[in-house]
């Protein structure tokens, strides 16, 4: 993520940074990761539906990994419903897809195969929980009033422009070199 979406990245570090500030008994999943939370697929024969993660930042990014013995050719392939895509995803593979707003499952392998998953995310309710103050959302939006209403109401009507803003260019990649 820091390759290809830096400032997704220091958006997630900085989200991370101040949760784990706040809460000192929070424990980051692995030491150097941006992400907040994982879940492991034990299988033996790990099968996603097609489904969305809405739970996930909407903007953000999901690490997902392919793993286990199976013949990337005849079964576990990705499927991207909204792209009309079916990848090969072999054994040891990543992607990182948008998980909240793109539909995904995978396909069944053969009989005697094996195929888990792990995957990597952060739920949104993180980032708003950071957002607003260390509260929840009812806890926020119900001690708001006068100019503070106004000013969250505000900010809330352009979160969808702002996350546009977490997606690098290629010309910013690029300059970054």
């Amino acid at each position: 993520m820091l390759t290809w979406a830096p400032k997704m990245h220091d958006m997630y570090s900085k989200m991370m940074q101040k949760l784990l500030a706040f809460n000192t008994k929070l424990k980051r999943p692995f030491p150097n990761s941006v992400f907040a939370n994982f879940t492991a697929n034990f299988g033996p024969e790990t099968v996603c539906y097609d489904h969305k993660d809405s739970g996930n930042l909407p903007c953000g990014w999901c690490i997902i990994t392919a793993l286990g013995k199976f013949d990337c050719k005849r079964g576990g392939h990705l499927v991207l419903w909204g792209l009309n895509m079916v990848v090969e995803f072999p054994p040891g593979c990543s992607i990182v897809i948008p998980s909240a707003i793109m539909r995904h499952s995978n396909t069944c392998i053969q009989p005697g195969e094996l195929r888990y998953s792990f995957t990597q995310y952060s739920a949104g309710g993180l980032f708003r929980f950071v957002d607003y103050n260390f509260q929840l959302d009812e806890d926020y939006w119900g001690g708001l009033k006068g100019e503070a209403l106004k000013e969250a109401l505000k900010h809330r009507s352009s979160r969808r422009r702002e996350a546009f803003t977490v997606f690098s260019t290629i010309e910013e990649l690029r300059s970054s070199i």
